[in-house]
C-alpha cells in the first residue's frame, strides 16, 4: 500500500520507523503465556539470561519430500558444532524443522490429493523422526505452520511496513517453483530436458525450471541496503564460509540486486501466512522460513533486556551452498530494516553427488538416510558424513567409501588400538596410569617423546579447526592421532618389551597409548557421541572426567578399569567387522 502515497507518505514513514523500530524486539500485544518453550526439549529458557547461549541452526527442510542423505548431513554438521560448545562447557542451543508454507508445498499436496496440512503433519514427522534416529541433539524443532511462529512472522511484518521499505507494485519475472525464488533475466537460459526432449527455461544457477509470472504484490526495498550489505561484508570477511561463495554473494550484490517481491495473491498461493490487514496476498515463503531462527529463539516474547537469553544472534545458520543467497543477502538486509542483529557466521556446505552426479529422484539416485543408519550404523554414518563430507567441495557417495573409511579409520585404526591397550593380560592397565599419573617423569625414549609431543598439540589443532568451521578437518586431525599412535605401538612394541623385563619403559608406551585413547575418546564426542561414550567406558573413563578440560595430557589418573565388560573375539570390539560391505 505504501507506493500509493507518494513521496511525502514515504518521508513521513520512514521518519516514523526511525523512531519506533529500534525497540521493536518485543511483541506488546502478544499474551505473554504464549511462551515458545512448548518446543523446546529443554529448560532452556529459565537459564541465566545475562550469557548468551551459542546457538546454532541448520536450515528448516521442505517438506514437499522425503528426506535425502543432504538433510541428514546438515542435521548432522550442526549437531557437532553444537556438541563440540557444551564438551567446552557452554550452554548451547541447536534448532530444526520443517519449512511447511509455499507454492512448492500446494503443488505437492494437490499432486497426491491432500489437504496441505495432512501432507506437512506426515512429512514433518519423518524430518523429526530423522533427527531422533541420527541422534540428533536438537532443542527445538519448528514448523512454520506452528501458531507462534505465524504470530513472530505477522509481527516481523508489520514492523517492516511500518519501517517504510514495503511498497506495492505490479511485478513480473521468471519465478521458479522450485526454488521459490524469482530470477533476472541475466540468470535465466533456454535448456532441452534430457527426458523428454522438449525446450524450457531454466536458472542458470540451479538448473530448475522457471516460469514468466505476472502479478501485483509487495515488494521489499531491498536495493537500499546495497551500500550497507557491501560494507557488512567488507567489515566481516569471514561471514560467510567458504570465501568463494562469499565471493559470489558479493557479486550477486554488486551486480544483481534487485527488490524482493514478498508477497504472492492469495488466489495463486493460498497455503501460507496471509499479509496483515490484506488477505488477497500471502507472504513470501522465504521470508516466513527465515523468521523460524528469531521465532525459536523466542521472538518477539522475551522481556527487555533477555532479548539474548533464546540465543539471538544465531553464532552459525548452516546451509547448503544452493540456499547461500536467501541467508547472506535477503536475510540480513530484513534485520537491517529493523535493526536487528545479524547472524555471526553461515556454514554453507557442498552437495552429495553419486557417481558425480546430483542426486535427484527422477534419475533414481537418491540416499534414503533412514536405510542408511540401519545399514551402517548411527556412529558410523555420522563419522563418514563429516570425514568425507565436504564445507568446499561436493562429496561422492558410495557405499565403498563408507567400507574403505570404517575399516581404515575406525575398525583397524580406532577398534584396534584400543584392543591393543586393554585386551591383554601383558600389563595391568590400572597400575599403569596410577604410577605414572601427573607425568613428572623423563621420557623413556625419543620415540615416546614424539608421542608425548604430538598427543599435546592434539586438542588445540582440533579446537582450531572447529573454530574455522571446518569439522571434517578437526576429525581427520584426531583420527591422525589414532594413526600415529598405532605406529607408536607397531615400533615400541611393548608386548616383547615385558618378556625382556623392561618394565619402566613398557609403563610409559603403554601409558601414553592409553592417553591418547582417552584424549581422542574425549574428543570424539561431539562426532560420534554413542561410540565415543563406550571407548570411555572400556578405557575405565569416569563420566564426570569427559569434558573439554580433561582432554589433555596427564589430566586424568582415575582411569584404566574398565566401566563395561571388554568381551572376546572380533564381534564384540568397539568396532566389528561390517555384516555387508557392498
Amino acid at each position: 500500500m505504501k507506493g500509493r502515497w507518494g513521496t511525502l507518505g514515504q518521508q513521513l514513514l520512514t521518519a516514523r520507523a526511525r523512531r519506533t523500530v529500534r525497540n521493536g524486539w518485543v511483541c506488546q500485544s502478544c499474551s505473554r503465556d504464549q511462551v515458545r518453550g512448548k518446543r523446546f526439549s529443554s529448560s532452556l529458557v529459565a537459564h541465566n539470561t545475562k550469557t548468551k547461549p551459542y546457538y546454532v541452526t541448520t536450515p528448516i527442510f521442505y517438506v514437499n519430500a522425503s528426506p535425502h542423505v543432504g538433510h541428514l548431513y546438515s542435521m548432522v554438521l550442526a549437531d557437532v558444532l553444537k556438541r563440540w560448545q557444551v564438551l567446552q562447557g557452554r550452554e548451547a542451543i541447536l534448532s530444526t524443522g520443517t519449512d511447511e508454507h509455499g507454492m512448492k508445498v500446494q503443488r505437492a499436496a494437490e499432486l497426491k490429493d491432500l489437504q496441505p496440512q495432512a501432507l506437512c503433519d506426515t512429512n514433518s514427522e519423518t524430518f523429526r523422526d530423522l533427527a531422533k534416529k541420527a541422534n540428533i541433539s536438537n532443542d527445538a524443532f519448528i514448523r512454520t505452520t506452528d501458531p507462534e511462529h505465524k504470530r513472530a512472522v505477522e509481527y516481523f511484518w508489520e514492523r517492516l511496513r511500518d519501517s517504510g521499505y514495503i511498497y506495492e507494485t505490479k511485478h513480473e519475472g521468471w519465478y521458479c517453483v522450485s526454488d521459490e525464488t524469482y530470477y533476472p533475466e541475466s540468470m535465466v537460459e533456454k535448456r532441452v530436458s534430457s527426458l523428454t526432449g522438449k525446450t524450457f527455461m531454466a536458472s542458470i544457477e540451479t538448473g530448475n525450471a522457471v516460469e514468466w509470472t505476472e502479478e501485483r504484490n509487495y515488494h521489499f526495498r531491498l536495493t537500499a541496503f546495497r551500500d550497507r550489505l557491501l560494507e557488512f561484508y567488507s567489515e566481516n570477511p569471514d561471514w560467510v564460509f567458504p570465501d568463494a561463495r562469499f565471493r559470489e554473494v558479493i557479486d550477486w550484490v554488486e551486480n544483481n540486486l534487485e527488490d524482493l517481491s514478498i508477497s504472492r495473491p492469495a488466489s495463486r498461493l493460498s497455503w501460507g501466512i496471509p499479509v496483515p490487514d490484506d488477505p488477497s496476498q500471502t507472504i513470501y515463503v522465504w521470508v516466513d522460513a527465515l523468521i523460524n531462527y528469531m521465532t525459536v529463539a523466542g521472538y518477539p516474547m522475551l522481556p527487555p533486556g533477555s532479548e539474548h537469553a533464546g540465543g539471538w544472534p544465531a553464532d552459525v545458520h548452516v546451509v547448503g551452498k544452493d540456499i547461500v543467497r536467501f541467508h547472506s543477502i535477503y536475510w540480513p538486509a530484513l534485520l537491517m530494516a529493523l535493526d536487528l542483529p545479524l547472524p555471526k557466521r553461515i556454514l554453507s556446505h557442498g552437495h552429495w553427488l553419486m557417481s558425480r552426479q546430483k542426486m535427484s529422484k527422477s534419475v533414481g539416485n537418491v540416499v534414503n538416510p533412514f536405510f542408511a543408519l540401519d545399514r551402517w550404523g548411527v556412529d558410523n554414518m555420522r563419522y563418514f558424513l563429516i570425514y568425507h563430507g565436504g564445507i568446499i567441495d561436493d562429496s561422492d557417495y558410495d557405499n565403498k567409501f563408507i567400507v574403505e573409511i570404517y575399516k581404515k579409520g575406525l575398525q583397524k585404526g580406532l577398534g584396534n588400538l584400543l584392543n591393543r591397550v586393554t585386551r591383554t593380560s601383558k600389563w595391568d592397565l590400572r597400575k599403569i596410569v596410577a604410577s605414572l599419573a601427573g607425568g613428572h617423569f623423563p621420557p623413556n625414549s625419543e620415540k615416546i617423546l614424539l608421542q608425548r609431543r604430538h598427543l599435546g598439540l592434539l586438542p588445540d589443532h582440533t579446537t582450531t579447526w572447529m573454530e574455522l568451521l571446518l569439522p571434517n578437518k578437526a576429525l581427520a586431525e584426531i583420527i591422525e592421532c589414532v594413526f600415529t599412535t598405532n605406529k607408536f605401538l607397531q615400533h615400541t612394541a611393548p608386548w616383547d618389551k615385558v618378556d625382556q623385563g623392561k618394565t619402566e619403559e613398557v609403563g610409559q608406551i603403554v601409558y601414553y597409548a592409553a592417553e591418547s585413547l582417552r584424549i581422542v575418546g574425549i574428543l570424539l564426542q561431539p562426532f560420534m557421541p554413542e561410540k565415543a561414550s563406550e571407548l570411555l567406558n572400556r578405557l575405565g573413563v569416569s563420566p564426570n572426567r569427559r569434558t573439554m578440560r580433561y582432554a589433555k595430557l596427564h589430566m586424568d589418573y582415575t582411569y584404566g578399569t574398565p566401566l563395561m565388560p571388554l568381551g572376546k573375539g572380533a564381534q564384540s570390539s568397539l568396532f566389528p567387522p561390517l555384516p555387508v560391505e557392498d
